[in-house]
């Protein structure tokens, strides 16, 4: 049977963010235990619970639906959880690791803004304002996630390239930097 409604698709773009909130769900507890930096393990942590939010309230408006959440697996976050998890095996070290991980991390981050952005709009012209009002709450959530994660990679990224010899970290710098660099010795 062709599905070919706006509703049907709505639905099932929410199957697929609900999955991709259950992957999070078991693999945010890794995330956590590979970071080195304590900020970036709590933060991870603290995600870990808002991400359990996001499944509740994904369960509340398929309720509201008179749907089942299930049914679809999340191909694109199944491929980002992959490589946050080939990202915890590489044998980075300290703050080089954290760095890879918060990249891992707004990817996710990333993905599920756009996502959320959009089931909000679908439920929005469908006029479903409840769905709409936890939708929004979601996506604000994730956009916090993401600006922290911003801010933690700030600080973590400048300790990585720190970590390097003084050598190296020059030589990656561009052109115009380089010369700042060596004026400053």
């Amino acid at each position: 049977m062709e599905t070919n409604t706006l509703r049907e698709l709505y639905v099932d773009e929410l199957r697929d963010i609900y999955d991709a909130e259950k992957q999070l769900i078991k693999a945010l507890p890794k995330m956590a235990e590979a970071a080195t930096s304590e900020d970036l393990r709590s933060g991870f942590e603290e995600h870990l619970e808002q991400t359990k939010g996001h499944a509740e309230r994904l369960e509340q408006i398929f309720s509201e639906l008179g749907e089942k959440p299930t049914g679809k697996k999340c191909k694109g976050m199944q491929g980002l959880v992959s490589e946050g998890s080939e990202m915890i095996d590489e044998d980075f070290e300290g703050d080089v690791k954290d760095a890879g991980l918060i990249s891992a991390a707004q990817r996710v981050e990333h993905y599920e803004i756009a996502a959320y952005g959009t089931v909000r709009t679908y439920a929005s012209i469908l006029g479903e304002q409840d769905a709409v009002s936890l939708l929004e709450k979601t996506l604000a959530e994730e956009k916090e996630t993401d600006q922290k994660l911003t801010e933690l990679a700030e600080g973590i990224n400048a300790e990585a390239a720190g970590s390097e010899t003084g050598t190296e970290a020059e030589d990656r710098q561009p052109p115009n930097n380089k010369a700042k660099a060596a004026r400053s010795r």
